[in-house]
């Protein structure tokens, strides 16, 4: 079946639906990742999906759950019935169980809750109590913690019990009597250990954790920079009570980093390829419009110049060109900036050393940019002093949007408001405005020349 096109394998599942054939398309479906069957799922017509579901253990019901969008996996459940719905949410991981439910209203989410075992129940209820977008609320309760006083055989046989339910087995917690985290073990420190060695005497006693109201993005930075494969959570008083895996924190990234491109860009929040036109066209009409009034500053801009442009109009030629230029630069910056600021720590050091980075950077484009379009503007309209306003401009006006982009983000993040707020689209009409006082201004100073 792995050479099958994606179409090819359709096909096949269909068939094996439509003759109920349930043994042959255990045998594919065995075989498939469940992201893999999770896109059959989507690709299949509405008629096909309840005998599909019927077809799958809960097991693979409970990974494919997992693999699908919200408003997917809500109708998958109620497509379940009560009693399996039941079962498969029994089976799901409870950070995303818990996840899935937050986003219900407070009647769907107790009517879910009450049709599972009290223990998973309970479990979730647990991290539902944590923030949304904090250790707490993405953690697993599903992993391995061993008491020091183990020997190497006893966790073996403990790993025996319980690896099938935990989410990972590379690390193993070590904890005291008051379930207090005390050190970490590997999985390859076991192998490599002789079976009577005591944990405490190969575990590590320097742990790096978290606590469970550290934010998500927090968690990331600190699973990127040791590379681990997990990090443990605890509360206040380093008792244990979960884990963060690395396979969440990357769901973790890619959510932020959708977030971060959506502010950037103005496009509002939520927007995908399933929203409607009508949602998505009233979600971003607030940013156009708060733009749009800022775009008018603009044209009073131009307006007070219009003496200027009447007696010189091949000022008009470059305008496009420089407000252009300008919003693009700043728009470079902001970029870098708001990008730095995701992967590492801002210190007064740090920012101090990219304020004069950007600005150096700011300047050489300027000067390049000025020296070309100055010989253009000379070449074209055969004024030298034209060369010179516009060049002089363009210098100008690169500084001023290389440093907009650099300071704006810094600005709101110490703040400590999000810097993806400052969005593309607002640091170029911001940077229209500056550019083309300071061009109109330039070009009103050397008007003499020009004429």
């Amino acid at each position: 079946m792995t050479n099958l096109t994606d179409k090819e394998l359709d096909l096949v599942i269909i068939k094996h639906l439509k003759e109920a054939k349930k043994k042959d398309f255990q045998t594919i479906a065995e075989e498939l990742h469940p992201y893999d069957l999770a896109s059959i799922y989507k690709r299949m017509s509405e008629k096909h999906k309840p005998r599909f579901l019927v077809f799958l253990t809960l097991e693979q019901t409970a990974l494919l759950v997992q693999e699908l969008e919200q408003k997917q996996q809500i109708d998958v459940l109620t497509k379940l019935g009560v009693e399996k719905t039941a079962q498969v949410m029994d089976l799901m991981d409870n950070d995303d169980l818990a996840n899935l439910l937050g986003e219900l209203t407070e009647e769907k989410k107790q009517a879910f809750l009450e049709r599972m075992k009290n223990e998973e129940s309970q479990a979730v209820q647990s991290l539902m109590q944590y923030p949304p977008e904090t250790a707490g609320r993405i953690m697993t309760n599903r992993y391995v913690w061993i008491p020091r006083h183990y020997t190497v055989r006893d966790v073996a046989e403990k790993l025996r019990e319980y690896a099938e339910i935990a989410e990972t087995i590379n690390y193993l917690f070590v904890i005291d009597d008051a379930k207090k985290l005390i050190g970490v073990v590997s999985y390859r420190d076991l192998i490599l250990t002789t079976p009577n060695e005591k944990i405490e005497n190969i575990m590590y006693e320097r742990v790096i954790s978290v606590t469970v109201d550290t934010d998500q993005e927090e968690v990331a930075r600190i699973i990127e920079r040791y590379d681990f494969l997990a990090v443990p959570v605890v509360e206040s008083d380093n008792r244990l009570v979960g884990i963060v895996t690395v396979d969440d924190i990357i769901d973790v990234v890619i959510k932020e980093a959708t977030e971060d491109i959506q502010k950037l860009s103005a496009s509002g929040k939520s927007i995908d390829f399933d929203t409607k036109a009508s949602v998505a066209a009233f979600r971003r009409l607030p940013w156009l419009v708060l733009l749009l009034l800022i775009g008018i500053l603009s044209g009073t801009i131009i307006s007070q110049f219009e003496e200027t442009l009447e007696k010189v109009v091949a000022l008009a030629f470059f305008m496009p060109m420089i407000a252009g230029m300008t919003g693009n630069t700043g728009t470079q910056s902001l970029a870098v900036v708001v990008r730095g600021l995701i992967t590492r720590d801002v210190d007064a050091r740090t920012v101090r050393r990219l304020f004069f980075r950007e600005l150096l950077v700011g300047i050489i484009l300027g000067v390049v940019c000025g020296i070309l379009i100055s010989i253009i503007a000379y070449i074209w309209q055969g004024n030298p002093v034209l060369g010179l306003v516009v060049g002089s401009s363009l210098v100008m006006t690169l500084i001023i949007g290389t440093l907009a982009g650099t300071i704006i983000p810094i600005v709101l993040y110490k703040l400590k408001v999000d810097p993806a707020v400052a969005s593309g689209p607002l640091i170029t009409t911001l940077n229209d405005i500056l550019s083309l006082l300071i061009y109109f201004g330039i070009a009103t100073m050397f008007i003499s020349y020009l004429i």
